[in-house]
């Protein structure tokens, strides 16, 4: 483990230590954990646009797609359990 030094304003400081006190944490641990948190939520909305990144290029590349009104439908029966099979996709405006 490495240290890193992390300087807060006094109004911030004692923001900090008033809720680690009331969850029974350390500063140190909540800082830790407010990091990863962020961290983690960072790296999901990478995750996130990358998938649509890849999406993107395949209907650039193909030129295909579902509407939005026939996966929505399909979304909500597959919802309640229904078995359908996925709409096909076809060119943009068809």
């Amino acid at each position: 483990m490495s240290t890193t030094t992390i300087r807060l304003p006094a109004d911030l400081k004692k923001r900090l230590a008033n809720v680690a006190e009331r969850t029974g944490m350390t500063s140190h641990a909540l800082i830790l954990e407010a990091i990863s948190d962020r961290i983690e939520a960072d790296e999901a909305r990478n995750r996130f646009y990358d998938e649509a990144d890849r999406r993107y290029a395949v209907i650039a590349e193909t030129g295909k797609t579902i509407p939005w009104s026939e996966m929505r439908g399909y979304l909500e029966r597959r919802l309640v359990g229904e078995s359908i099979a996925l709409p096909s996709a076809r060119a943009l405006g068809e």
